[in-house]
């Protein structure tokens, strides 16, 4: 489960920044293409919040949807998972979203 790991390191982050005032609301922007499950994803900074200056803060998740290129037909469309087929058939794709994985913002008080 990688989102353990993602959560902790968003947390460390975010408390680092925090330099000990709480923490309410962590927005961040994960991509459809990442293979993080969001509610995981929240199970888990629940977990690791635990005892820090963000225990009991919402996290809040931006899930772009998957992007590519093709650089066949110039043509731009929507992946809905990591194969990288364009419409037309090419495998020449660049995926151009759904791979972030940024905190966004922080609110603290």
């Amino acid at each position: 489960m990688h989102e353990l790991s993602i959560a902790q390191s968003v947390v460390d982050a975010v408390c680092e920044r925090a330099a000990g005032r709480p923490v309410h609301v962590v927005t961040v922007r994960v991509g459809m293409l990442t293979a993080v499950m969001a509610d995981s994803m929240r199970f888990c900074f629940d977990l690791v919040t635990a005892g820090t200056a963000a225990e009991g803060a919402r996290l809040e998740i931006d899930q772009p949807a998957g992007a590519g290129h093709c650089r066949v037909c110039d043509t731009e469309f929507t992946l809905a998972d990591l194969v990288l087929l364009c419409p037309c058939g090419s495998a020449d794709v660049q995926i151009t979203s759904g791979q972030e994985l940024q905190i966004i913002s922080m609110k603290v008080g």
